[in-house]
Protein backbone atom coordinates (compact mmCIF):
# COMPACT_ATOMS: atom_id res chain seq x y z
CA UNK A 1 0.00 0.00 0.00
CA UNK A 2 1.33 3.27 -0.73
CA UNK A 3 0.59 7.03 0.41
CA UNK A 4 0.32 9.82 -1.87
CA UNK A 5 3.73 10.82 -1.79
CA UNK A 6 4.78 7.42 -3.09
CA UNK A 7 5.82 5.83 -0.69
CA UNK A 8 4.77 2.80 1.36
CA UNK A 9 2.80 3.24 5.14
CA UNK A 10 4.71 0.33 5.85
CA UNK A 11 8.30 0.04 7.52
CA UNK A 12 10.60 -2.75 5.91
CA UNK A 13 11.98 -5.02 8.64
CA UNK A 14 15.09 -5.55 6.96
CA UNK A 15 15.88 -8.93 8.83
CA UNK A 16 12.60 -10.35 7.45
CA UNK A 17 13.94 -10.71 4.27
CA UNK A 18 17.50 -10.57 4.62
CA UNK A 19 17.52 -13.90 6.78
CA UNK A 20 16.31 -15.91 3.74
CA UNK A 21 18.77 -14.48 1.23
CA UNK A 22 21.59 -16.70 -0.72
CA UNK A 23 23.67 -13.55 -0.24
CA UNK A 24 25.88 -12.97 2.74
CA UNK A 25 24.90 -10.31 4.93
CA UNK A 26 26.68 -8.55 7.61
CA UNK A 27 26.49 -5.70 9.36
CA UNK A 28 28.99 -3.57 11.77
CA UNK A 29 27.77 -0.66 14.10
CA UNK A 30 30.17 2.47 13.87
CA UNK A 31 32.56 1.27 16.37
CA UNK A 32 33.38 -2.15 13.94
CA UNK A 33 31.26 -4.28 16.37
CA UNK A 34 29.30 -6.83 14.35
CA UNK A 35 25.44 -6.94 15.25
CA UNK A 36 23.93 -8.10 12.16
CA UNK A 37 24.38 -11.59 10.47
CA UNK A 38 21.49 -12.91 8.05
CA UNK A 39 21.52 -17.00 8.06
CA UNK A 40 24.05 -17.17 4.46
CA UNK A 41 27.39 -14.96 6.29
CA UNK A 42 26.08 -17.09 9.94
CA UNK A 43 26.74 -20.43 7.82
CA UNK A 44 30.00 -18.57 5.35
CA UNK A 45 31.57 -17.93 8.40
CA UNK A 46 30.37 -21.14 10.51
CA UNK A 47 34.15 -22.25 11.02
CA UNK A 48 34.94 -18.42 12.63
CA UNK A 49 31.60 -18.69 15.02
CA UNK A 50 28.64 -18.02 12.64
CA UNK A 51 26.29 -16.07 14.80
CA UNK A 52 28.41 -16.23 17.76
CA UNK A 53 30.96 -13.32 15.78
CA UNK A 54 28.11 -10.83 16.77
CA UNK A 55 29.19 -8.42 19.25
CA UNK A 56 32.40 -9.38 17.95
CA UNK A 57 34.71 -6.89 16.52
CA UNK A 58 35.86 -7.02 12.84
CA UNK A 59 38.95 -5.14 13.60
CA UNK A 60 40.03 -7.92 15.52
CA UNK A 61 39.44 -11.18 12.33
CA UNK A 62 40.20 -8.97 9.40
CA UNK A 63 44.35 -8.41 8.55
CA UNK A 64 46.15 -4.82 8.84
CA UNK A 65 45.14 -3.60 5.73
CA UNK A 66 41.73 -4.75 5.91
CA UNK A 67 41.55 -2.99 9.38
CA UNK A 68 42.78 -0.16 8.13
CA UNK A 69 40.46 -0.28 5.45
CA UNK A 70 37.24 -0.68 7.78
CA UNK A 71 38.81 2.23 9.59
CA UNK A 72 38.87 4.25 6.82
CA UNK A 73 34.79 3.65 5.90
CA UNK A 74 33.86 4.10 9.74
CA UNK A 75 35.44 7.53 9.77
CA UNK A 76 33.90 8.58 6.32
CA UNK A 77 30.91 6.57 4.70
CA UNK A 78 32.06 5.57 1.64
CA UNK A 79 31.89 2.23 -0.74
CA UNK A 80 33.69 -0.08 -1.17
CA UNK A 81 33.40 -2.96 -3.68
CA UNK A 82 36.09 -5.67 -4.93
CA UNK A 83 35.96 -9.26 -5.90
CA UNK A 84 37.68 -11.99 -3.93
CA UNK A 85 38.94 -16.13 -4.81
CA UNK A 86 39.02 -18.19 -2.37
CA UNK A 87 38.75 -21.90 -2.35
CA UNK A 88 37.91 -22.52 -5.52
CA UNK A 89 34.93 -19.80 -5.62
CA UNK A 90 34.78 -16.35 -6.83
CA UNK A 91 32.99 -13.45 -4.79
CA UNK A 92 31.76 -9.58 -5.04
CA UNK A 93 32.11 -8.06 -2.06
CA UNK A 94 30.22 -4.79 -1.72
CA UNK A 95 30.58 -3.00 1.32
CA UNK A 96 28.49 0.58 1.46
CA UNK A 97 27.95 3.10 4.63
CA UNK A 98 24.12 1.85 6.93
CA UNK A 99 22.36 4.93 7.04
CA UNK A 100 20.03 5.72 8.99
CA UNK A 101 18.64 9.33 7.85
CA UNK A 102 21.99 11.71 7.82
CA UNK A 103 23.48 9.66 10.62
CA UNK A 104 26.23 7.19 9.51
CA UNK A 105 25.88 4.09 11.67
CA UNK A 106 28.19 1.43 10.35
CA UNK A 107 29.13 -0.67 7.44
CA UNK A 108 26.92 -2.72 5.52
CA UNK A 109 28.70 -5.80 3.53
CA UNK A 110 26.95 -8.15 1.10
CA UNK A 111 28.89 -11.19 -0.30
CA UNK A 112 28.13 -13.58 -2.67
CA UNK A 113 28.96 -15.61 -5.36
CA UNK A 114 29.80 -15.08 -8.85
CA UNK A 115 30.92 -17.46 -11.90
CA UNK A 116 34.55 -16.71 -12.89
CA UNK A 117 33.52 -16.23 -16.27
CA UNK A 118 30.38 -13.96 -15.45
CA UNK A 119 28.75 -12.15 -18.39
CA UNK A 120 29.15 -8.32 -18.30
CA UNK A 121 26.92 -6.36 -20.64
CA UNK A 122 26.78 -3.30 -21.77
CA UNK A 123 23.85 -0.96 -22.29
Amino acid sequence: MFSKDGFSKHKIEASLWADEMDIMVTVCDIDGTIVYMNNAAADGFHKYGGNKLIGKSLLDCHNPDSVKKIREMLQNPVSNTYTIEKNGEKKMIHQFPWMEGSIHKGIIEFSFKIPYNIENKVR
